[in-house]
């Protein structure tokens, strides 16, 4: 039973709200779209920024990442977790601190960088490892030992120590794309947004930012081939708006809102599919412990009493999404039951007082999408039940990704905030981003617990299910006591494409753009 706010605002009224949010959201321009079926026309939730394997910002451009650099293995569509080869030849663990790998004979590099060796693979493999690089995705690669080159295809991964999630979280991912030594020393380190020395199944051929991007089938990749000739990814940030494009032929596949699936799946558009995924990922508001105005705990765990979980995230969702405990979705070992705190204003009211905090104000990020404001107009609602004056701070895509880094000038002015972040299938890939390690990078709540460090490392090493579970389960138990973290939801994945594709997706429902095909 969802609990109602007792503040006077009822569920209907935030999601009016979210209604006029989306009707006053900027409808995308009108796309031509191919009638031969050779065009995919996609939806991204926002535009690229970094073409690079090891700085990538968002999941949007981890897709487009992998089909343009070949990577050694990508996660398998279906319904089930795997993986399949596509840069090696073969690929095997030899034991618990080696793999051993083969190229494809004949991957070339575009720019006239020539052809994939072993030794772009150990340069891309150790470039992401290597603490001088200062690679948010440096904890991949966290057991590495070396790279040794056998030949120029064949090679060796050397681990320091075991390693659980290899197959799961960094294999699979952007971790494991292969770029071309020569270029990406000529470019200085990082490739931005202009990528060169192209490798994989697509070719990026065409950005206009904020507007498209195009891929294009790579005439000189001699393996599996991609489903179509052209892909054509649209940013739009706001799901609500996505849909309406979708509604009225401009997209051939969509990401839709969660709070939207109830609908669509009762009434779905003519010659449409609506699909319905389990989430990895994970919904919460952060608060930065080292912003002047939240440094003392008390404040922080009165935020978190402050604010009913079950109220946010049904009126966000449309009661399409569960509430959430923590940052691990159920299924994986330390998937929790409950948090350690309750929604108790008079406890928050207390603990303010207490702290000498009433009258406090405080500012809340967000980005810009109709699930997200209403999320935080509930949160807002709720603060001021307690005292807390909570401003509200809309930001697109490519500011919003870049609010806590440490290389901006906000991190500090940064209070609370609203994030959701996608995931891998292994509970490593959730706790990572909160290690002291990524403070000022994806650690924007600025949490710095040597226990929680220990325990990740631990987990990284632990085989034995049970034990795996205890220790993730005591990671989000630290998370709870540093007053940072209120969880909301790990949500579901609602999905709409037209019944002439057949699309490759995640068992999660994240895309694989290489995998779409005609159906």
């Amino acid at each position: 039973m969802t609990t109602q706010p007792k503040f006077g605002l009822s569920r209907r009224s935030f999601l009016a709200s979210a209604g006029a949010f989306g009707a006053a959201t900027t409808m995308m321009p009108r796309m031509a779209l191919s009638q031969d079926g050779k065009v995919l026309t996609v939806r991204s939730y926002s535009d690229l920024q970094l073409l690079d394997p090891a700085f990538r910002l968002s999941l949007p451009e981890d897709d487009i990442i992998r089909s343009i650099f070949a990577p050694m293995i990508v996660p398998q569509s279906g319904d089930t977790w795997g993986w399949k080869p596509i840069a090696v030849e073969s690929i095997e663990q030899l034991d618990g601190l080696t793999v051993a790998f083969k190229l494809h004979p004949e991957i070339g590099f575009t720019d006239g960088y020539g052809q994939m060796t072993a030794e772009d693979v150990k340069f891309s493999i150790e470039r992401i490892a290597d603490p001088a690089n200062e690679s948010p995705y440096a904890g991949d690669w966290a057991a590495l030992k070396e790279v040794e080159v056998k030949d120029t295809l064949s090679g060796l991964i050397h681990l320091n120590n075991p390693f659980v999630p290899l197959w799961n979280t960094t294999l699979p991912t952007p971790a494991s794309c292969i770029v071309s030594k020569k270029a990406v020393e000529e470019l200085g380190g990082k490739i931005a947004t202009d990528p060169v020395a192209q490798s994989g199944q697509y070719l990026l051929t065409e950005w206009v930012p904020k507007q498209k991007t195009v891929l294009r089938r790579n005439p000189d990749w001699k393996y599996e081939q991609g489903g179509y000739e052209e892909i054509h990814i649209i940013p739009i940030e706001d799901p609500a708006t996505a849909e309406l494009g979708f509604e009225a032929g401009d997209l051939d596949y969509t990401w839709t809102a969660v709070s939207s699936l109830p609908r669509l799946k009762e009434n779905p558009p003519e010659g449409s599919v609506v699909l319905e995924k389990p989430s990895l990922a994970y919904v919460w508001l952060g608060i930065n412990q080292d912003n002047e105005a939240l440094q003392d705990v008390r404040i922080r765990r009165a935020i978190q009493h402050a604010i009913d979980r079950p109220t946010v995230v049904d009126a966000a969702y449309f009661g399409a999404a569960a509430v959430g405990n923590g940052i691990i979705a159920p299924g994986l070992p330390g998937s929790r039951d409950a948090v350690t705190y309750d929604y108790d204003p008079e406890k928050s009211r207390a603990l303010l007082e207490e702290a000498g905090a009433t009258g406090l104000s405080v500012t809340l990020d967000i980005l810009n999408q109709s699930e997200r404001l209403t999320a935080a107009q509930v949160i807002q609602a709720n603060l001021a039940d307690v005292g807390i004056t909570c401003e509200i701070k809309q930001n697109d895509s490519g500011t919003f990704w870049t609010l806590g880094s440490k290389e901006g000038d906000y991190f500090m002015n940064l209070q609370l905030v609203l994030s959701r972040f996608s995931m891998q299938p292994d509970p490593s890939w959730a706790t990572v981003w909160f290690t002291p390690e990524q403070v000022g990078v994806w650690n924007w709540e600025r949490f710095d617990n040597a226990e929680y460090k220990a325990l990740h490392d631990q987990g990284l090493q632990e085989s034995d299910p049970a034990k795996r579970d205890e220790i993730y389960k005591k990671m989000q138990g630290l998370m709870d006591e540093s007053g940072c973290y209120v969880f909301f939801t790990h949500e579901v994945v609602g999905a709409i494409h037209k019944d002439t594709v057949s699309p490759g997706l995640k068992p999660n429902g994240e895309s694989l753009l290489a995998d779409f095909k005609e159906a």
